[in-house]
């Protein structure tokens, strides 16, 4: 099983919520974040003064999905996510060793 972790736009969410459900994701984790990357922030003008935005708003989206549903979903994040303009974010993928449903019990791939 793999962890996908999508950092993205926040307007670009519904998008991608919409495309990795018809794509056959059961489940997702939503947070807002705020954080930089190569942009550094940007300016912005408030009441006429500008100033100096540090962190940029963001949107994580973790899907844990099956070893052959990987390649699709980090594709269809990709696509739908990608604005071509700086700041369209990243997706990190990670082994997941076990998953276990609290209510039930079930174990690895059954509780997906």
């Amino acid at each position: 099983m793999k962890l996908v972790k999508a950092v993205i736009k926040p307007f670009k969410l519904d998008d991608v919520k919409e495309a990795l459900v018809n794509l056959g994701v059961k489940g997702m984790t939503i947070y807002e974040v705020k954080g930089f990357g190569r942009q550094k922030g940007h300016f912005e003008l408030y009441r006429g003064a500008e100033y100096e935005v540090d962190f940029v708003p963001k949107v994580v989206v973790e899907v844990v999905v099956t070893d052959d549903m990987e390649e699709q979903v980090v594709e269809k994040i990709m696509q739908t996510a990608r604005t071509g303009k700086i700041g369209d974010g990243k997706i990190f993928i990670m082994d997941v060793s076990r998953c276990v449903r609290i209510r039930t019990g079930e174990i690895d791939e059954r509780c997906l």
